[in-house]
């Protein structure tokens, strides 16, 4: 079977394989990149009851030593908590800095497994198995990787690329409709930044039609990651255009306290603020926000938040785009076409919350 290839040159060069059917070939595609037969699963208990096995014996039967640490799903669990178990877990299992640590969940589990494996020992390589549509299309390419703290999200972390990523579009079948809904939050995020024709095809489809158009979404997606990354790989320019509606939607999320609403969602509900502001204040072409706003409709995604935008402003000032004195903030002026606008904070902060 041909599956769909996608080169990453960063700092570590690697590959996203895309298609169905890749858990039960796990060892073939691990072993053609790995410096080790010695493997530590990183699940939590969802995942694991639905893949948990296939991966692992997959890997079994090839003869690799593993062992596999399960922790309790949701962004909760995405703390320093759980990190310093999963590190205690690496040392009774004798992990050593030639051994490699696989993801195999959702954002949470390949963030927090890509933070482990950047930092254990000074580093040792990892793989990303990604299980959900946002953790395909997104979380799981690019090499950030981080945990949560209670002054806001993703705020201690690293960058750490993977040394191969496999996004099995059969996982997709188990996920409930929530998590579809989740992941087009971000899947209309790379249309509005970056490409039309991906933004004109979701506002002629439905959720019901996103199974049988995974395969493509998720390319279309990673490839437009791949080419931001290769050019902006530590987040220093172009690749904040990724964090479109995101300063607003880690505040979201904060303000929740990581369980209230998710973080497609949060994405959704921080676009469609921060075109409204950008559009009433002439950044942004008249109608984008009715267009934007439409097109989540789609898929759900018509999320009303509880804080308003003032109410968030200063939480924002927490957002890793931030200098010691400006903010960056993400600006579409029309579908598929995104800047950045860097702000002293004063002025952000007025941006926000002036009519």
């Amino acid at each position: 079977m041909e599956y769909k290839r996608i080169s990453v040159s960063a700092s570590g060069s690697y590959e996203i394989v895309i298609g169905n059917d890749l858990l039960g070939k796990t060892a073939d595609y691990v072993k053609s990149v790995a410096k080790t037969q010695t493997f530590a699963v990183i699940t939590d208990d969802t995942v694991d009851s639905f893949y948990g096995e296939k991966v692992c014996q997959s890997l079994s039967a090839a003869g690799c030593n593993i062992c596999k640490y399960v922790f309790p799903h949701g962004e909760e669990s995405k703390c320093s908590d759980t990190l310093m178990k999963i590190y205690s877990f690496l040392c009774q299992n004798h992990i050593s800095r030639t051994d490699c640590l696989i993801a195999l969940g959702g954002g949470v589990v390949g963030d927090i497994t890509g933070y482990a494996a950047a930092t254990f020992l000074r580093g040792l390589d990892f793989i990303q198995i990604p299980t959900t549509l946002l953790a395909q299309v997104d979380s799981s390419v690019g090499g950030k990787t981080a945990i949560d703290i209670p002054e806001g999200k993703n705020l201690v972390g690293a960058f750490k690329q993977p040394r191969l990523v496999l996004c099995d579009t059969d996982t997709l079948n188990t996920l409930p409709e929530e998590f579809i809904i989740d992941g087009m939050g971000e899947v209309v995020k790379y249309g509005m930044i970056k490409s039309a024709p991906l933004f004109e095809l979701l506002e002629t489809r439905t959720l019901g039609d996103i199974k049988e158009i995974a395969e493509s979404i998720i390319e279309q997606c990673v490839s437009i990651k791949r080419d931001v990354v290769e050019a902006d790989e530590f987040d220093k320019g172009e690749r904040m255009l990724l964090n479109f509606g995101h300063t607003l939607a880690h505040s979201i999320e904060q303000y929740y306290n990581y369980t209230g609403i998710t973080h497609g969602k949060a994405v959704a509900a921080g676009m469609r603020m921060i075109t409204d502001i950008a559009e009433k204040k002439g950044y942004s072409e008249s109608g984008l926000c009715d267009r934007l706003t439409a097109c989540l409709e789609r898929y759900k995604l018509n999320v009303r938040v509880e804080p308003t935008v003032p109410q968030l402003a200063n939480a924002c000032l927490n957002d890793k785009k931030r200098t010691s004195g400006s903010i960056s903030i993400v600006i579409c002026s029309e579908v598929g076409k995104s800047r950045t606008v860097k702000m002293p904070v004063d002025d952000f902060l007025k941006f926000l919350t002036e009519e």
